[in-house]
């Protein structure tokens, strides 16, 4: 059974970085996609970023680009989500996700089967 855990999370004043891990268990790390998820409160829950460990595919949503940026440690089984100069509009709770297959990023949120609980990410004005 896949197993995922979310840690990291924290309340942060606008510009500042945080690192959120997503630790893995249960599948075969170095073929998996691992996708990065969030929701605010009232709204849809949005794809964030992707990278399959199978072809070093990764994907961003624009509102993140340069300034967030996913890796994975085969090592540790976890992949990571480094966000720099975060803004209040980054604030959510942040999910990791894993589909039932090996594929190249992007991959649909509707394809993810297994999920974390989620970590809170608070960014003040």
């Amino acid at each position: 059974e896949v197993h995922l855990v979310e840690s990291g999370g924290n309340l942060v004043q606008a510009g500042e970085s945080l690192r959120l891990s997503c630790a893995t268990s249960g599948f075969t790390f170095d073929d998996y996609v691992i996708g990065w998820f969030r929701q605010a409160p009232g709204e849809v829950r949005e794809g964030v970023s992707c990278i399959s460990r199978n072809d070093g595919s990764t994907y961003y949503a624009d509102s993140v680009k340069g300034r967030f940026t996913i890796s994975s440690d085969s090592a540790e089984k976890k992949v990571y989500l480094q966000m720099n100069d975060l803004k209040p509009e980054d604030t959510g709770t942040y999910y990791c996700a894993a589909p039932p297959f090996s594929s190249k990023c992007p991959v649909p949120e509707y394809e993810y089967d297994s999920w974390g609980q989620g970590t809170q990410v608070t960014v003040s004005s």
